[in-house]
Parts: structure tokens; C-alpha cells; sequence
């Protein structure tokens, strides 16, 4: 098997974007680097590629050059260049605010869900059909909150260490989509959402002496209200 498949991680390129949420595509591409010693980098029209193999196939990792919202331009252009079918050799990783930090979704084709670089790609490659792997990055903490403030932000120290995990479980997702397929990436790969904690009813948790005894008169809980600049 002599083509190449693609595997490009969004982002935004310049150094005050590194580590915000916006760009754990590009950090598990530097992950997949790493981990397979991946040659490069070097430049390619709109992006920044690098050329190796995992397993026995040949790789191209790609970081476009074109900021977000204009990912479509540098992905259609290395598609067209190497000839490469989206439905088979293609695979996007990008942030999604609307999955848990941490949390990884992988999908054989799909909307583009909101993102806008996903949205971007599908535009110029005139299909939903390729590959993706989803990185959560969790949900505004505030409704209020600005979008373009959020996801240009980067991780607490908590989440950092969430999403270190989550960056080396995609690149091994990305790996095994490479290797084994996409189905397999999917099934093993994938991680359920986290149920939420269902209330005791008051009958499980007041017994005997408790559920007999008096309750005491309930106090107004103190209320205020917190920001995150």
C-alpha cells in the first residue's frame, strides 16, 4: 500500500494559541511526532507537514497555517495534492466544547456540529465523509462566558492533567485508525459520557432513629456569585 494517509490536527499556528483548548489538535499531532519520530517539519503550501510511518503505512501529520476557521483551505489542498480519498486515507482531530474535558469521540463521518473548521473542511472538500476524532475540552463555565474567550484559553492546572491523559489516548486512537481502521479506533477508543449521580429518594437515606427524629428548622443557604475572567 503505497499512499499516504492524512492525519491533521486543528489549530491555530503562533505561540499565544499553544496549549489552549482550541489547539489539542495540533498537540496530539506533536504527540504523534514524539511517539513515532515522525520527520519534519517542513512547510507545504498552507500548513506545516511532517512525513513517517506508524505501523507499516506511510503518514503525513499535518498542521494547517490558515487559522481555524480556515482549515478546509490547507486540508483540501494536501487532499487534491497526494490524491487522497477522504472517505478512506483522512482522519481530523479537533477540540468540541460540548464533550467533557477529557472525554474522546471518534467518528467515521459526521456534521461538522458547530466547529467551525470542521465546518470549513466539509465546505471544501464538498463531504461529511472522513474520519474524526473529537477531543472534549468541556463546556463553557458560565453561559455568559464568551465563546472566542473560552476556547483561546488554556487549562487549569486540574484539567491539564485530565487532558495530558485524554492528548495520548487520541494519538494511540489515531495510531490504531492508521493501523487497524477506523471501526476498531471506535470501539476501543471511544469513551461513554459520565452519568450523573442520581439523589437518594428520602426513604433510602432517613431510617430508624434519623427518619424519627425532629429535622431541624432549614437556615437560607448563603448565595453570591463568581466570575472567571
Amino acid at each position: 500500500m503505497d499512499s499516504f494517509f492524512i492525519i491533521a490536527g486543528l489549530g491555530n499556528p503562533g505561540r499565544k494559541y499553544d496549549g489552549s483548548r482550541h489547539n489539542v489538535g495540533f498537540d496530539v499531532i506533536d504527540e504523534l511526532v514524539d511517539r513515532y519520530h515522525i520527520g519534519g517539519p517542513e512547510r507545504f503550501g498552507k500548513s506545516m507537514i511532517g512525513k513517517g510511518r506508524i505501523g507499516d503505512r506511510k503518514v503525513i501529520l499535518v498542521k494547517p497555517l490558515t487559522y481555524m476557521n480556515l482549515s478546509g483551505e490547507a486540508i483540501q489542498e494536501i487532499v487534491h495534492f497526494y490524491k487522497v480519498d477522504p472517505r478512506e486515507d483522512l482522519l481530523v482531530i479537533s477540540d468540541d466544547i460540548d464533550l467533557e474535558a477529557g472525554r474522546i469521540r471518534i467518528r467515521k463521518k459526521g456534521s461538522a456540529g458547530g466547529h467551525n473548521g470542521l465546518k470549513n473542511i466539509v465546505q471544501h472538500l464538498g463531504t461529511e465523509e472522513f474520519s474524526r476524532i473529537r477531543v472534549g475540552v468541556g463546556a463553557k463555565p458560565d453561559p455568559d462566558f464568551d465563546l472566542a474567550d473560552y476556547v483561546l484559553g488554556h487549562f487549569s492546572g486540574e484539567e491539564k492533567k485530565v487532558m495530558d491523559e485524554a492528548l495520548a489516548k487520541a494519538a494511540e486512537a489515531a495510531a490504531c485508525a492508521v493501523t487497524d481502521g477506523i471501526d476498531l479506533a471506535m470501539n476501543r477508543y471511544n469513551t461513554p459520557k459520565k452519568k450523573k449521580k442520581k439523589a437518594p429518594k428520602a426513604n433510602e437515606t432517613e431510617t430508624g432513629a434519623e427518619a424519627a427524629a425532629p429535622k431541624e428548622a432549614e437556615t437560607p443557604a448563603e448565595t453570591g456569585t463568581s466570575g472567571d475572567s
